[in-house]
Order: structure tokens, then C-alpha cells, then sequence
């Protein structure tokens, strides 16, 4: 389906080099944020407590942090947990503060500050437990790049699959960036949007490579850039339709999902916004660079000798 077709192919590849400058200059951008400033794990990765309680009407969550402040808790992340009544209490990890006791401890603490509340549960997720998840989501990130990569290589040819699978790390590269420069925090969803971005991602890449291998077959005499260009052109239309929609979904999440939902979807936005660009404009470029050419998939025929132009053996 298109809702329109650009009859004349853009010239993206003419500048390729100016794409890729910018790819790069943001890319060792977030690298500089994600080791100056690091992460913001969760209490999934670092250990900690969650409390989770009730209101019989919606909940002031600055009336629950001064709260929570005034009883000598720092660092506890306060957010609505389900609807405006309900209350996710995230504490640090306490060595010597059994799981029962912190319950009662902000419960105490919300009763002198923030009454009303009602305990519906407490959790508790120790350091071990954070690490093997952290261990996890890396591992995780890992097969999944590898995955990519075979599955490129055995599509595609092997120039296609290193092109991809470092737009791919493009994109995640940026998202972590983005969390550890405004200090947002990373937790188990923004783990799982971060590889749904991978696949999202390559998807793209994928489309505009099929249309490259088809242009090559199809299409004689066009130079390498100029069948990168009519590729990009041709989906265009297609990339439009896919990611708006995709975009209109992750904006609804944005916007009425509430604090749980909202991370989630604020990387899966920037996986999508980045994800468009790197696949069209680095990873195209990348392939161009590293010499993809008609002959890698046109077989060229032999003339048997003794043979005559019908194919007989004279």
C-alpha cells in the first residue's frame, strides 16, 4: 500500500558523508554521557524494596515524597502504579532492614505525612538478583545482535549484515545516551524496548536491502549509489505508513500510559525517530562504502565452448 510514489529518485547518497558525520558526532555524544554520567538503574538492577499501597482517592505524590523525605529517606522513587489511587514506593537497598520492617517503616512515615494509605504489598530484590539481571538484559543484548547478524549474512550477503547490525547498535547506543544525560531511570521495560528497537530497527533495514538486491537484478547500468537511491525512494511511502502508525501507538503509551508506561515508551520513541534514520541514511551508506556491487548478486553466464547460441553441442 502507498500513499504516494516520488517518481524521481532523491539523492541521498550524494550526501552520505554529511549523514554519517552526524551519525557519528551523536553516537560518541552518547558514549561520552552513558561513562561520564552512567545509568540510572532501577531497584531491578541495584536491590532495593518496592511498597506498593492504596488511596480511596487519587494519591498527591509530592504529599508522599515530602513524606518519605521528612522520615530520612533520600533516594525513593515515587511513582502512580496502575491508576492516580495506586502508589509504587521504590526504596534503595537497606542491609540491615528486613523486608516486614520497611513495609512498616513507610507506612509509619506516610501516616504522619501522607495519611490515608493503605499496604497492598512489599517486595523485596536483592543485589544478587540485580546483577543477574543486569547480566541478563546483556547477555540478551548480545545473542540478539548475533542473531541479527547470521540472519543478515544468510539473507543478504555479509557487507549487508555488518551495515545493519552497526546502525542497529547505533540506535541502542543513542537511547542509553539519552537516559544517562537527563538521568532518566533504566529499568526492566526500557531493557525490553531497547530490544524491541533491535528488531524494529533491522525491519527497516531489511525492506530497503531487498529493494537494493531487487534493483541490482532488475536494473542494468545504474551505478551502486544510484541504486541505493532508487531503494531509499521507492520505500519511502512504505516507511512512512509503518513508522507513523508505530509513532501514533508509542505516542498514546507516552502521553496517557502514566508514569509506569512512560519510560517504555520514551525509549521505544527514540528507537523509532533513530531507528528511521540510521537505516536509511547510515546503514545504505555503510553498504556503499564497503563495496557492494551488481556482480555479488547477478550470476554471470558461461558460454559453453563447442555450444551454439541455441544451447547445442556442435
Amino acid at each position: 500500500m502507498e500513499f504516494f510514489r516520488i517518481r524521481k529518485d532523491i539523492p541521498f547518497m550524494r550526501h552520505a558523508l554529511k549523514f554519517n558525520i552526524v551519525s557519528l558526532v551523536t553516537f560518541v555524544a552518547a558514549v561520552f554521557f552513558l561513562f561520564w554520567n552512567g545509568l540510572n538503574l532501577s531497584v531491578e538492577f541495584t536491590g532495593g524494596t518496592l511498597v506498593e499501597v492504596n488511596y480511596a482517592q487519587p494519591a498527591d505524590l509530592e504529599k508522599v515524597r515530602g513524606a518519605m523525605a521528612k522520615a530520612g529517606y533520600g533516594e525513593v522513587a515515587v511513582q502512580n502504579f496502575g491508576s492516580s489511587r495506586d502508589v509504587l514506593i521504590r526504596l534503595p537497598l537497606q542491609a540491615e532492614q528486613a523486608t516486614a520492617k520497611a513495609g512498616e517503616a513507610v507506612m509509619a512515615a506516610l501516616d504522619a505525612g501522607a495519611p490515608g494509605a493503605t499496604l497492598r504489598r512489599v517486595e523485596f530484590v536483592g543485589p544478587q538478583v540485580g546483577k543477574e539481571l543486569a547480566e541478563n538484559g546483556a547477555m540478551a543484548l548480545l545473542l540478539v545482535v548475533i542473531g541479527i547478524v547470521i540472519y543478515l549474512a544468510f539473507r543478504f550477503e555479509w557487507r549487508f549484515a555488518v551495515s545493519a547490525i552497526i546502525a542497529n547498535l547505533h540506535d541502542v547506543i543513542i537511547i542509553l545516551g539519552c537516559f544517562a544525560c537527563f538521568g532518566w531511570e533504566f529499568s526492566l521495560s526500557v531493557l525490553a524496548a531497547v530490544l524491541a528497537v533491535l528488531g524494529y530497527s533491522v525491519n527497516e533495514s531489511v525492506v530497503v536491502f531487498d529493494r537494493v538486491r531487487e534493483t541490482f537484478r532488475k536494473a542494468r547500468g545504474l551505478t551502486t549509489p544510484q541504486v541505493l537511491d532508487h531503494a531509499i525512494t521507492s520505500t519511502i511511502s512504505r516507511t512512512i505508513i509503518t513508522h507513523g502508525s508505530t509513532q501514533m501507538m508509542v505516542l498514546a503509551m507516552l502521553i496517557f500510559g502514566g508514569e509506569t508506561l512512560h519510560n517504555f515508551a520514551l525509549a521505544l520513541t527514540i528507537g523509532i525517530c533513530f531507528g528511521i534514520y540510521s537505516s536509511v541514511l547510515v546503514a545504505s551508506p555503510l553498504v556503499m562504502w564497503l563495496g557492494v556491487s551488481r556482480e555479488q548478486f547477478v550470476k554471470v553466464k558461461r558460454q559453453i565452448e563447442g555450444a551454439n547460441a541455441d544451447g547445442a553441442v556442435v
